[in-house]
């Protein structure tokens, strides 16, 4: 979305203005400066990692050393929104509302405190505005850009044209996107919390089990009594790494999908919606293609992280950094998978990948996984117990993806009045969720 919104296409009782008309810049303190040690002090202040796109990160707060005449002039006020000045392209102009949370505290010269004048301009909504595709539009535009880096200064900041609505409309607009925004951390801490509680319930069923029996020590750890240890080769029918091909393979209008280590999470979910189609003759890799019930391993990237494929309309062809496992029936897919991305197996898994900075595991190393082995019936007990808050998760994810969409798109339309507030419902669903 442009920034260039001409003043004609606004609603009347919409003023657009320069934003040093409406409010101060206030610059921040260089570090490494010399200071008479008589007139020294410490006080905490906000780095460019503390100011994030939408939020302040505030877990970790250091200290600057300035003159203690100085304190008064770089100190942030509550209603100060806090923009970064540039770096990465990430980094333009993002930034949050200071609402005083640590007392006493300064900000660094990478960092514009933006003091609007109240009256006129809502705080929060004026940080929304510079959140959004208007408001990115304008930095990148006036940024002073080299190879993947940009920065604006003072200047450039004081000029933002600040489209303005009357006041009781700003409010309005920023507490529906308030509304969303709390959702959105409701939905993670949800997230947050289930994915502690699956951690916990992997580590006591892989060391304990279901029945209650006595542990052994193995070369895995404790287990009970009745599993066996076996290594992943032995109950394994084949293993094969996916095919490399290039990317001219790659279209929208193919038929076959190509899985890729990037279209799995941490939790081995695979996203079909990001995997690439492949334009390629059906037969010609036949035999690579998945088949429901495979474990597909990613040999590098997130290294180790397994899932199982349970079946997709079109078919589906893992790629080059992919291992396909097609297990015997003594080993039940669903428990292998939990089993590998579990907090008990991937220390194993990990120790068998090679490479100092960037991991990688072969399929002859993988096949030396060491693994519990329970009776099927377990293993399936198991795999339905942490199923189900794999199922949480998915309902979870689901629901965050969606708010964020939808603050994407009101962000987006409320700040060029492409819609209002006057009329404008929201479902209780969204702030419950």
């Amino acid at each position: 979305m442009s920034f260039a919104i001409k003043t004609d296409d606004l609603p009347e009782n919409w003023l657009k203005k320069p934003l040093g008309e409406c409010a101060t810049v206030q610059t921040g303190i260089a570090k490494g400066r010399r200071v008479d040690p008589d007139e020294a002090v410490f006080v905490p202040y906000l780095r460019v990692a503390n100011v994030q796109d939408g939020y302040l990160d505030l877990s970790e707060i250091r200290t600057i050393e300035l003159r203690r005449s100085e304190v008064d002039r770089y100190l942030l006020q509550p209603g100060d929104v806090v923009l970064t000045e540039g770096g990465d392209l990430d980094k333009l102009g993002r930034g949050y509302v200071w609402s005083g949370e640590i007392p006493e505290c300064v900000h660094q010269n990478h960092v514009f405190a933006v003091r609007v004048e109240q009256s006129e301009l809502d705080p929060n909504f004026f940080s929304y505005q510079a959140q959004s595709s208007y408001g990115k539009g304008y930095f990148l535009s006036v940024a002073h850009k080299t190879t993947n880096l940009a920065c604006i200064n003072t200047t450039k900041l004081k000029a933002f044209p600040v489209l303005i609505p009357p006041l009781h409309e700003q409010k309005a607009i920023s507490q529906i996107l308030a509304t969303v925004q709390r959702a959105i951390a409701a939905q993670e801490r949800i997230i947050q919390s289930t994915t502690e509680l699956k951690k916990a319930l992997m580590q006591k069923l892989f060391t304990e089990g279901l029945r209650g029996e006595p542990q052994k020590e193995t070369e895995i750890g404790l287990v009970p009594e009745s599993w066996g240890v076996v290594r992943v080769k032995e109950h394994c029918i084949e293993s094969a790494f996916g095919p490399r091909f290039g990317s001219d393979l790659y279209s929208q209008d193919g038929n076959i999908l190509t899985l890729r280590t990037t279209d799995m999470d941490d939790d081995g979910r695979i996203n079909y919606d990001t995997a690439p189609h492949a334009r390629i003759e059906y037969q010609r890799f036949a035999a690579h293609y998945l088949q429901v019930g495979d474990v597909v391993v990613s040999r590098s990237g997130t290294c180790g992280i397994a899932s199982v494929f349970e079946g997709h309309p079109l078919p589906v062809l893992p790629g080059a950094f992919l291992i396909r496992l097609r297990m015997k029936e003594s080993v039940q897919p669903m428990f292998l998978r939990h089993y590998i991305n579990s907090p008990v197996g991937r220390p194993y898994i990990l120790q068998l990948a090679q490479g100092a900075i960037q991991k990688n595991i072969s399929g002859t190393r993988l096949g030396s996984l060491l693994i519990p082995l329970p009776s099927r019936e377990e293993q399936e007990e198991i795999s339905a117990r942490v199923g189900a808050l794999d199922y949480k998760l998915m309902i979870h994810h689901k629901k965050l993806a969606t708010n964020r969409a939808l603050f994407r798109t009101l962000l987006q339309e409320l700040m060029t009045a492409r819609s209002r507030t006057h009329g404008l419902t929201f479902s209780s669903a969204c702030k419950h969720q």
